[in-house]
Parts: structure tokens; C-alpha cells; sequence
């Protein structure tokens, strides 16, 4: 039985160049040895695939289904026990997701990356490679991130940290549907929420041709009047409207009115993500677009 490895690029592979930028130059392979030369991992015979070698700030909804085919590859090939993708760590919570909701693996498929470059003397990506190779040694099914010494499951996933070797939280997610239909095709964008906003930016999704919209709302996912007229507009056009929060924790409930908070926004045609955060429900709004889900559909599955 074989393990895959596939990278995407991100800060575990690396480098920082003499004018002090940092850009993702390593393959699989120097990434593995590089674990193996700090002892973090034992030497092994893997099969390695370079996909991508981007920053995964830059990761399109195309290059995600990308690495979910890949993935899905990797996964068919006979004698594969399990695939550990290497990705970013800006986006990490969005593929994560994404591979959760199309794959539901029957094999164990592991993400990781790290919060400080390969050539750093202090890089957490050996060791991170490390937990993510021994949590698809033992062979649990399904979707998960491996990331400063702690074990998540992919839904509910959100970097908590820009700079912190631990740089990620999770909330508790019901369960939530297998959409296995392909995203690349699919634009969904996030309009951020600030006190007094207006509607310009929804607005401007919506002429875009967006084929949904994620708020990031304040607080339990509240907005102003402005938004809330420009999600009646979003829902005459057919567009479905997502209210997540900027907040970083706790279940979201549309309940105050009068001034364009979750209430008034739910009125209007909005749908409250109970826990998923800006990131992971655009790919779960996306996912649904793709499955052509409709609007008890789309309710049921935020509802989780």
C-alpha cells in the first residue's frame, strides 16, 4: 500500500529569496526530504505529485476543484492507503471543505502546511508533515487538517492566527450534504460588513454576474438598510445571499430588526450561516450553486 503526496505550494514549500519575499519553489520531494534531513520523518516511499506552486492567497475556485480531482485521482489509483495535500494555510479551510463536501473519501486524505518557510531554522512544516503522514497511517476515512500538533475535522475549520505556529480553530458542525458537482465554473464572491455600509460592493457582485454572495455581517450577522435593499435585489435576480460574520466564534442568529440587522436581513431573503465562517461557506455556497440546490436546499444545509 502506497501514500500520495500532493503539494500546492503554500508557505511549507517556500523559500525566502535574498530581497526577503517568500515564494512556494520546493516540490513534494524537497519538501519530504527536508523533513527527513530535520528528523521529523522517517524516510518512505511515496508516490509524489506536483499539482500547483502557488500562494494559496491566490487559489481560484477552478485551481480548488483542481486539487479535489487530483485528490480523487490519487485516491482511485489501486493501492493507495491515503493522500496528504500540502497547501497554504490563507485558503487551507476552503479546500479542506471542498474536498469534505465532493469526495467523502473512503480512505483517510490529510492537509497540512506550515506558518513558517521551509529554509526558516524554526519551519513547523516538518513536523506538520510528520503528524498528517501518521494520521493517514492509521487509516480513518475522510477529510481532515493536520496543523500545530492538533487534528481537525475539515467543516468548521477557520485560521484563528496570522503568525502563530497553531494557527487554526473549529467549530462544530452538523452534517452536511455530499455535492459532488464540479465549482470551476461557479463565482461566488464576500462582500464585507462595516458600520454604515452601503450596498455598493453588493451591488457591484451582483453586476458581476455572481452567482452568489457571502456577507461577512458584524456581530450574529447584522447589517445596515442599505444591505438589506440590496438583498431584496440580489433575491429578485435569483441570486442566493449567505449572512456569515466577521465575528470569529459562535452560532449566528438572525434576530435583531429595524435598522438592517439579521432579522431584516433574513426578511429580505438572506440565509444565516449557523456556524460556518466567510471562507467555508462560500465553498459551500458554491457547491451548492453547482448542484443546482434550491432555496430549501440551500437553507437546510446552513442550517447545520
Amino acid at each position: 500500500m502506497t501514500l500520495a503526496l500532493v503539494t500546492t505550494g503554500g508557505t511549507i514549500a517556500s523559500v525566502r529569496a535574498p530581497d526577503g519575499a517568500s515564494s512556494p519553489v520546493l516540490g513534494a520531494a524537497d519538501v519530504l526530504a527536508g523533513a527527513v534531513a530535520r528528523g521529523e520523518v522517517a524516510a518512505a516511499d511515496l508516490r509524489v505529485v506536483d499539482l500547483l506552486a502557488k500562494d494559496s492567497s491566490a487559489l481560484t475556485l477552478a485551481d480548488m476543484q483542481r486539487i479535489s480531482d487530483a485528490v480523487a485521482e490519487q485516491l482511485g489509483t489501486p493501492g493507495t492507503r491515503g493522500v496528504v495535500v500540502l497547501h497554504g494555510t490563507d485558503s487551507l479551510e476552503e479546500t479542506a471543505l471542498l474536498l469534505h463536501l465532493q469526495l467523502r473519501p473512503a480512505a483517510p486524505v490529510v492537509l497540512t502546511g506550515a506558518m513558517r518557510t521551509a529554509d526558516s531554522p524554526d519551519s513547523d512544516g516538518p513536523a506538520n508533515l510528520a503528524a498528517a503522514l501518521a494520521e493517514v497511517t492509521v487509516g480513518r476515512p475522510g477529510v481532515r487538517v493536520a496543523f500545530g500538533g492538533r487534528l481537525f475535522e475539515a467543516p468548521g475549520l477557520t485560521k484563528r492566527s496570522a503568525d502563530a505556529p497553531d494557527a487554526f480553530a473549529s467549530e462544530a458542525v452538523g452534517a452536511l450534504p455530499h455535492l459532488a458537482a464540479r465549482v470551476d465554473g461557479v463565482r461566488v464572491d464576500v462582500v464585507a460588513v462595516h458600520p454604515g455600509v452601503d450596498a455598493t460592493h453588493l451591488d457591484a457582485s451582483l453586476a458581476a454576474g455572481a452567482h452568489g454572495v457571502v456577507l461577512a455581517g458584524l456581530g450574529a450577522g447584522n447589517a445596515t438598510a442599505e444591505v438589506v435593499a440590496g438583498v431584496r435585489r440580489c433575491r429578485d435576480a435569483g441570486v442566493p445571499v449567505v449572512v456569515s460574520s466577521r465575528v470569529p466564534e459562535g452560532v449566528l442568529t438572525p434576530s435583531y430588526g429595524g435598522g438592517g440587522g439579521g432579522h431584516d436581513l433574513a426578511a429580505a431573503g438572506a440565509v444565516h450561516a449557523r456556524v460556518l465562517r466567510p471562507g467555508q461557506a462560500r465553498i459551500l455556497l458554491a457547491a451548492l450553486v453547482a448542484s443546482g440546490a434550491d432555496d430549501a436546499s440551500v437553507r437546510a444545509a446552513f442550517a447545520a
